[in-house]
């Protein structure tokens, strides 16, 4: 496997990351060494906040099941006892204005049903993950999407709304994209008001490594440039 403790490094320093990055991987069975998750949790993007804590575990079908939205956008089939609740909860979000009915088709969903999904932070991932997700402060994750375009693996579509959670499907199909968080991310995860997230294939990791450093570098020297001209040109 790749040096993924060096990457790790590397993105938390040059990015100043306050949550360690979470590795995901898709497989058709556990792991060995890797335990199941036990217990239950809201949303599939709780298990990010577990692995950014220093957690690696895998979870199973059934583990999303508390999350209608999650299930969809990972393509898990919600139990017959329980398929009304993704309907229940698309009319409430519907009802208050929050998404219309037409917005539904145009969220990215897995293209496989997943058996097995393995969380860990990305410096302790046993196996080589799908994605790879940053969290932290806009300016600085700027940094890294600027170096997944240089490096030529970036979404066209660069930054996603809600559902937080389609930024794995969508990264996986299209390249890195940034995602703005959404309000029920934010409850289950504890982000922050001014941080985000970026989801990066994991086959994609070493070029945006590789290009973080000419991109750090030249931002350095932009921050130089336009602060002598707005000194110079500036009139307000």
């Amino acid at each position: 496997m790749l040096d993924y403790k060096r990457f790790e490094q590397i993105l938390v320093d040059s990015l100043e990351l306050k949550r360690e990055p979470v590795a995901i991987a898709f497989r058709e069975m556990p792991v060995e060494g890797v335990s199941k998750f036990e217990g239950s949790e809201p949303s599939s993007c709780s298990y990010w906040r577990l692995a950014a804590e220093g957690k690696t575990f895998y979870t199973v079908p059934s583990d999303h099941y508390n999350c209608a939205v999650g299930s969809h956008t990972h393509n898990i089939p919600l139990p017959p006892e329980r398929q009304q609740e993704l309907s229940d909860t698309i009319g409430f979000m519907t009802g208050i204005g929050y998404i219309r009915m037409e917005d539904i088709a145009q969220i990215p969903q897995l293209k496989f049903q997943p058996r097995v999904i393995i969380y860990a932070p990305l410096g302790e991932t046993p196996v080589d993950p799908d994605v790879v997700l940053l969290s932290g402060r806009a300016g600085r994750l700027m940094l890294a999407l600027e170096a997944a375009i240089r490096a030529g693996v970036a979404s066209a579509a660069a930054t996603l709304g809600r559902p937080t959670c389609m930024a794995i499907p969508a990264a996986m199909a299209s390249g890195a994209v940034a995602s703005a968080g959404c309000v029920g991310n934010r409850v289950y995860t504890g982000l922050t008001d001014d941080e985000l997230y970026m989801s990066v294939p994991g086959s994609a990791l070493p070029q945006v490594i590789q290009a973080l450093e000419t991109i750090l570098a030249a931002n350095v020297e932009l921050l130089g440039y336009h602060r002598a001209r707005r000194q110079a040109l500036a009139s307000e």
